[in-house]
């Protein structure tokens, strides 16, 4: 008996609390390498909203598609790139989890987020802009915290 439950409890956590989830494509680089497997903590917003900085999984399309991204933008503040750095209701960031110096200039078509909104982008920044999936994510689409 002690073994069934352990089995039932193993997997109910497997599935709806901690989750593998392995990185593909160099947009995450340096902080996530290709190939590598990663943890999706999916109770890290139970309690509280996600934050600035934080790594979460996206839900791209149905269950299995997830994208890896870092928060840069909260609900209600303006997002633009200029000159290599993210600024945030006109006023620039300093992101320590970026590397190398990259030179992005472009105001997103969504720059003032909604209630409910936050901008996410990977920590590769020297590939060029247009190669990122990158944007606005919905609460409801932010499956949890990347275990780094």
């Amino acid at each position: 008996m002690r073994i069934v439950v352990l089995i039932v409890v193993v997997a109910v956590s497997w599935r709806y609390v901690i989750r593998p989830i392995r990185v593909e494509g160099p947009s995450m680089l340096p902080t996530a390498k290709e190939s590598q497997v990663k943890f999706l903590y999916r109770l890290a917003y139970l309690f509280h909203e996600p934050r600035r900085g934080d790594v979460v999984a996206i839900r791209f399309t149905g269950e299995s598609i997830l994208l890896m991204k870092r928060i840069v933008g909260m609900p209600g503040e303006k997002v633009e790139f200029v000159e290599g750095r993210l600024h945030i209701n006109g006023q620039p960031r300093i992101e320590p989890y970026i590397k190398r110096p990259y030179t992005w200039n472009f105001v997103p078509d969504n720059s003032q987020l909604g209630p409910d909104e936050y901008y996410v982008v990977g920590d590769n920044r020297i590939m060029p802009e247009e190669n990122h999936t990158k944007g606005v994510a919905r609460r409801a689409k932010i499956v949890g915290r990347v275990l780094l």
